[in-house]
C-alpha cells in the first residue's frame, strides 16, 4: 500500500513540474513596437515655446491577471526639435537641450520608466484616459514617483496606451533658466513643466 500511497503523493509536484511556467503564473508580454510607438515633447519658457520627439529604444508590459506592470526605456540622443528648421535655430536647440544645461545625454544617455502600479479610474466617459499609472521615472540618473491618467486598451494580441504626461525637470537637477533655482531670472525663465505626448503600441508574444 505504501507504493501507491507514495505515487498519489509525487502527482502534484511532477504535474507542476511539466507545466510551463508561463500558464502556471499566467503573465502576458508585450513588447513595445518602437517604430509604431512616439513620444512627442512640448516645452513653454516667456518668450514662446517649442516642440519635438524622443523615441522609446525598448519597452515591455506585463499583464499578471489585469496586475500590468512593465518598464520602458528612452533614448536621449535621439531628443530633436520639430518646430524649427535645422538651419534656423533646431540643431542649435537640440544641441542645447543634450548639453549639460539640459539632459546631460553623454553622461545619462537613456531615461527610464518603471510601472509600479495601474489603477482603474472610475466615472470616466468613452475616450477619456481609463487607468491611472504610477511610477518611478528616471532621468539624469535622478528617480521620482510620478502618477498620471493613461488610455489603456487591449485588442487581440495588440496593447494601445496613450497619456499626457506633466513632468517637472526641477526634481531631476535641470537648472537652466528655472526659476525654481535663479527666481530673479525675469523673462529668460523656461516653465520647469513640460508635457510628453505618448503613444505606445505594443504587441503580445
Amino acid at each position: 500500500m505504501k507504493k501507491p500511497l507514495l505515487l498519489l503523493l509525487l502527482i502534484p509536484a511532477i504535474a507542476a513540474i511539466a507545466v510551463p511556467a508561463r500558464i502556471l503564473s499566467h503573465v502576458d508580454t508585450y513588447v513595445t513596437d518602437v517604430n509604431a510607438s512616439k513620444i512627442q515633447w512640448f516645452a513653454e519658457k516667456v518668450t514662446g515655446k517649442h516642440n519635438g520627439t524622443i523615441s522609446i529604444s525598448s519597452g515591455e508590459i506585463h499583464n499578471n491577471h489585469g496586475q500590468l506592470g512593465g518598464k520602458f526605456v528612452f533614448d536621449m540622443k535621439t531628443i530633436a526639435v520639430t518646430d524649427l528648421d535645422p538651419d534656423k535655430g533646431g540643431k542649435k536647440l537640440e544641441g542645447h537641450l543634450k548639453s549639460e544645461d539640459f539632459f546631460s545625454v553623454e553622461k545619462h544617455p537613456t531615461s527610464t520608466f518603471e510601472i509600479t502600479s495601474v489603477a482603474p479610474r472610475s466615472g470616466v466617459s468613452e475616450g477619456e484616459p481609463n487607468f491611472n499609472v504610477t511610477g518611478k521615472l528616471t532621468i539624469k540618473g535622478i528617480t521620482n514617483d510620478i502618477t498620471f491618467p493613461a488610455s489603456i486598451k487591449f485588442e487581440g494580441t495588440k496593447l494601445t496606451t496613450k497619456a499626457d504626461v506633466k513632468v517637472d525637470r526641477s526634481k531631476y537637477d535641470i537648472r537652466y533658466g528655472s526659476k525654481t533655482f535663479f527666481p530673479d531670472i525675469g523673462d529668460k525663465a523656461i516653465s520647469d513643466e513640460f508635457l510628453l505626448k505618448i503613444d505606445v503600441v505594443a504587441n503580445r508574444q
